[in-house]
């Protein structure tokens, strides 16, 4: 709250502003927080854009800056806020040397407004010895791990073992800005009505796959023809591959089990009539489902659940099929959502096995014989993956693997794991 009050001070719009705000931000994911709990949301709307692309570009710069500051200071710093300050500064100094006067001017000004101005002199001392010892120090840190790849070193660890002939490609895709891809609500319009929609608007793209569009560059959504009229929706390519892969028949009865924010939800419900039961642990995020599924005039069943504890919402009538979007460890995504390489533990990947392990055996017992379950992750981890249903089939004979895919991050889409099961009995 203190910094809230003291960026206020601060010009809005200016880069000191900005710059605290980002700082803010980034102290506060250090400290547990994620970007989904509306962190940027909540700073001023003319300040936004800018923040969100500062605190993007740190995030997946992972590493970097604290390995210069490190060589910088004479101790480690306490205070988050200061120290994600002059990370920002820093790495803005060595993108954008040009501006490198009004850089270091306006993060002075923000450190300024910040416990009382006691680290305007230090915050001004460090940027200027990194200006004069710049080429110095970017080569000393360059050949270290967590730099190199901008990835925490057991996360590296675990790529390397994972994906032994592509582990760089996956670390590098993770640092780069993902790819804009959207997915046409087939029951509204077609493709080829959107793109040429999409042509008279300025909007380059083209189609990829059964129903999706890939955008050459990202826009707002308020900029996409029929978005707010339910015509299309913006969903990664790799997360479309669910409702292929699940093809559940005309008048199924469908579930959806880990289904907020709803977009694998409505890409089956725009596919194939179905009878489709959408569970999500939180309430609030059951009512994104909600709200999601009216913009694109669909219904289905939502309640707030979590699917293991089955007697809490099944009426004991067997699913035909499952879909089993389980939460993970997001490593396949990580560069739409960087500030997971900030908030994850190597811990984190046993405790995400535990629960995604549950979720399958749970399950098993409300899939009808003959019934299809699909196991999604958006991981590129072993454990998370092929080890986890490997086995599952251990413990479930009655399950037959029918079809895995793996996609790996690329300039398409991000990486997800697939998992196609059929009960036999």
């Amino acid at each position: 709250m203190l910094h809230q009050t003291l960026s206020q001070i601060l010009t809005p719009g200016s880069l000191a502003a900005q710059l605290s705000h980002a700082a803010q931000i980034i102290a506060r994911i250090r400290q547990g927080e994620s970007l989904a709990d509306g962190l940027i949301q909540a700073v001023p709307e003319t300040d936004r854009p800018a923040v969100q692309e500062m605190v993007y570009t740190f995030l997946r710069a992972y590493g970097w800056a604290d390995a210069i500051l490190a060589k910088l200071l004479q101790r480690p710093l306490q205070d988050m806020w200061l120290q994600s300050l002059l990370g920002l500064a820093v790495l803005r100094l060595f993108r954008q040397s040009e501006t490198a006067h009004t850089i270091v001017s306006q993060a002075v000004d923000a450190a300024a407004q910040h416990d009382e101005g006691r680290f305007k002199a230090l915050t001004n001392g460090v940027l200027r010895n990194f200006q004069r010892q710049q080429a110095e120090l970017v080569a000393s840190v360059k050949q270290l791990e967590t730099v190199q790849w901008a990835h925490p070193r057991w996360w590296v660890k675990h790529v390397q073992r994972d994906h032994r002939k592509t582990w760089q490609s996956i670390l590098r895709a993770g640092n780069t800005h993902p790819p804009m891809a959207l997915r046409v609500n087939v029951r509204q319009t077609t493709r080829a009505d959107w793109l040429a929609r999409a042509t008279e608007a300025g909007i380059e793209a083209q189609a990829i796959g059964a129903d999706g569009v890939m955008l050459t560059k990202p826009v707002r959504v308020s900029q996409l023809p029929g978005f707010f009229d339910g015509d299309i929706s913006v969903q990664d390519f790799g997360a479309q591959y669910a409702a292929e892969l699940l093809n559940p028949s005309v008048g199924a009865r469908v579930l959806d089990a880990c289904a907020a924010p709803g977009g694998k939800t409505a890409h089956l419900l725009e596919r194939t009539d179905v009878a489709l039961t959408a569970l999500d642990v939180s309430p609030e995020r059951c009512q994104r489902i909600e709200e999601n599924l009216a913009r694109l005039k669909l219904s289905a069943t939502v309640k707030a659940a979590d699917c293991r504890e089955i007697d809490s919402w099944w009426d004991k009538q067997p699913f035909d099929a499952i879909l089993a979007d389980v939460p993970c460890t997001a490593s396949g995504v990580a560069r739409r959502h960087p500030d997971s390489k900030w908030l994850r533990q190597e811990s984190d990947v046993n405790r995400f096995a535990r629960t995604q392990r549950e979720i399958l055996d749970a399950l098993s017992r409300v899939l009808a014989p003959g019934g299809k379950l699909l196991y999604v992750t958006c991981s590129v981890f072993t454990e998370e993956n092929q080890l986890q249903i490997a086995e599952y089939l251990t413990r479930h004979p009655e399950m037959l693997l029918t079809q895995e895919v793996q996609l790996l991050p690329n300039a398409e889409h991000d990486g997800f794991y697939y998992a196609l099961l059929t009960r036999t009995a």
